[in-house]
């Protein structure tokens, strides 16, 4: 059946540990989809399905420019896993071992790991209550909200909790509440997290503009800086997301790394 849709927009199928994405690749040419494509897109009844939605575009001083979507139309500055599956491709399509990739937050360094495991760095922790932003002077590690959760940036706002057993929290109710708390002026991540050891964390994640993910790679760089700030954990953990696998997330001076796996799905076309 011939097409007489106006938009023909081809993209990639991609995903972390589940935490999955659309990725559109404009460096040959094309428009910025508007907010209202990506919901359409978003829709997994009646578009394409995804957490985040991925823009790749060319930059003079980086490998690539990258602009990340939340589900429902929303921009973020800052998506851990989407990064890493682009950066896996680019690897795959150059040949290169190292990347710089831009995103709104920072220029993200990123490199081959080996064992088909990709490592970016997602830049060093914001700290300060006016950055991440929360809506007062503050102390970041101890809010006063029930549950005496811990705030953290990394290119977008969080919120940390812990607690003795993740899977016994409602995340359904938990996470809308907090994602809108009048703390977080542009809302928050919402991340649950049981500490296992001083080197293991099992987190669960709700992601703000988009709800219940499984995988999140600034979600989980996040609980791991916010474990170590609160002494429950050392600086380099083991992060298990709720559908298994996990990530290693690495605090080191220069910035949180962060490394996984990644899987190139399947391409399609979007048509409307």
């Amino acid at each position: 059946m011939e097409n007489t849709g106006k938009t023909r927009l081809p993209f990639m199928k991609m995903h972390g540990l589940g935490n999955d994405f659309v990725v559109i690749d404009l460096r040959a040419g094309g428009e910025m989809p508007s907010a209202g494509v990506v919901t359409r897109i978003a829709d997994r009844h009646r578009g394409v399905g995804f957490d985040q939605l991925a823009v790749i575009e060319t930059d003079p001083e980086a490998d690539a420019r990258l602009t990340f979507f939340n589900a429902d139309g929303s921009l973020s500055a800052a998506c851990g896993n989407a990064t890493r599956c682009i950066a896996r491709y680019l690897i795959d399509e150059t040949g290169k071992t190292h990347l710089r990739l831009r995103t709104d937050h920072a220029v993200l360094l990123v490199e081959e790991a080996g064992n088909g495991l990709t490592r970016v760095n997602m830049g060093p922790p914001v700290l300060d209550w006016r950055t991440i932003p929360i809506a007062e002077d503050l102390d970041t590690l101890h809010l006063p909200i029930p549950g005496d959760p811990v705030a953290t940036g990394m290119g977008n706002p969080h919120i940390t909790f812990f607690v003795e057993d993740a899977d016994a929290v409602d995340l359904a109710t938990f996470g809308p509440a907090h994602e809108h708390h009048p703390l977080y002026p542009q809302r928050t991540n919402v991340e649950v997290v049981q500490v296992l050891s001083d080197s293991e964390i099992k987190l669960r994640i709700w992601e703000r503009g988009t709800g219940p993910t499984l995988a999140s790679g600034s979600c989980s760089c996040a609980a791991a800086v916010a474990a170590a700030r609160r002494g429950l954990t050392g600086r380099r953990v083991k992060v298990n997301v709720p559908e298994g696998g996990s990530l290693e997330i690495d605090w080191r001076e220069d910035g949180v790394w962060m490394t996984g796996p990644t899987a190139y799905v399947f391409d399609g076309v979007w048509r409307e």
